[in-house]
């Protein structure tokens, strides 16, 4: 009976401290707590779903972002279609091109690139978590009594998450508020949520909140957003291939297979749109950095193989040697014979060379 128990109990012992380590690997690690994700993410959490969507991809690649903020500063009056289409030669992200139609946008992301770069990245790690948190705030919003359908937005609940889409696909508003006030008051006095001024042209509109502002809508084509956010499995999908979203990489080629079977795909990061900036998390960079094309290593490695001075001072002393080259030279007719005779014609006829007749003519 004895034996019988133990052969039970080291099974059990080992099962339970197995069940922590198997947990750990499975939960996302949380490089950001939740007051940082509530701060990040307040200004942007009553966005509409397509719209956060896109967001949310474009924050990965804060470089490319700063570089079409500044296209968008050269070309003002330029958004919506207009826009995205004007820069269609550029290698950007689709997600980047996207936000060309709403400049504001790019701007405020391009002001706060700190903000933009810990967005990116929280997004990458702590997906779930993001999503999360987008619902809590969307949460509060609504039992503060300032978060409501309206002309210009859809509020509506489904399967117990709320969701935010344009009342009109192609016009669609941007709201601005202040997250202080929107969700109630602000409840970690240590991390204060992310704010920026007021956007040129924004008012209050009948049958909205005093909270929440909007401008004028941005005209946009059929299709024109191809990200939407799966409230269900806590991620960003690839719900369509339009205009916009047009296969660069073996990731959104592999997408586009799928695509054209009606299936959404996860979106998927695409470390070639990132170029040269580093990840802050060492697990991110463990997983997307691309190592240093010449590796410190491999450079000593090349110079170690290169032949070494002693080794080229011997095959100096195979070449042929000075004497070598002074003996050729002496094989050729000596400068001095050639002077000689030069002299010679310089002088003229020799005596002995002179006519006879004249000498016999003398001698009469």
């Amino acid at each position: 009976m004895r034996t019988r128990l133990i052969g039970w109990l080291f099974p059990l012992l080992a099962l339970m401290l197995a069940t922590p380590a198997a947990l750990a690997q499975a939960a996302p690690v949380r490089v950001y707590s939740q007051a940082q994700l509530d701060q990040m993410l307040a200004p942007i959490a009553l966005y509409p779903d397509p719209l956060l969507s896109q967001i949310l991809m474009a924050s990965t690649y804060p470089l490319e972002v700063v570089q079409a903020a500044r296209w968008a500063d050269v070309h003002p009056g330029l958004q919506g279609d207009e826009a995205v289409r004007a820069v269609e030669y550029q290698n950007w992200d689709p997600s980047v091109k996207s936000l060309l139609a709403f400049p504001r946008i790019l701007a405020m992301m391009d002001e706060r690139l700190d903000w933009t770069q810990s967005l990116g990245e929280a997004f990458l790690e702590q997906e779930p978590y993001v999503m999360d948190t987008v619902q809590r705030l969307r949460e509060r919003a609504l039992a503060s009594g300032n978060l409501a359908s309206n002309d210009g937005m859809l509020v509506l609940r489904q399967a117990g998450t709320i969701v935010i889409e344009p009342a009109n696909p192609l016009l669609v508003y941007v709201p601005y508020y202040d997250p202080l006030l929107v969700y109630g008051g602000w409840w970690w006095p240590a991390y204060p949520p992310v704010r920026w001024a007021p956007w040129p042209g924004y008012h209050v509109r009948p049958g909205l909140s005093v909270s929440i502002y909007l401008g004028g809508g941005v005209r946009v084509s059929t299709g024109f957003f191809f990200g939407a956010v799966d409230w269900r499995e806590h991620r960003v999908n690839i719900v369509r291939q339009s205009y916009y979203y047009r296969p660069t990489t073996v990731i959104e080629r592999r997408h586009v297979d799928a695509l054209r079977r009606g299936a959404p795909v996860r979106w998927q990061h695409e470390p070639v749109h990132r170029s040269n900036i580093p990840y802050r998390s060492p697990e991110l960079r463990q997983r997307y950095q691309r190592p240093a094309r010449p590796a410190p290593v491999q450079r000593e490695t090349r110079e170690r193989a290169r032949p070494a001075p002693a080794q080229r001072e011997t095959r100096e002393r195979e070449k042929p040697a000075p004497v070598q080259r002074e003996t050729r030279e002496r094989a050729k007719p000596a400068p001095v014979k050639r002077d000689s005779r030069e002299d010679s014609r310089q002088a003229g006829p020799r005596q002995d060379d002179q006519p006879q007749q004249g000498r016999g003519r003398r001698d009469n």
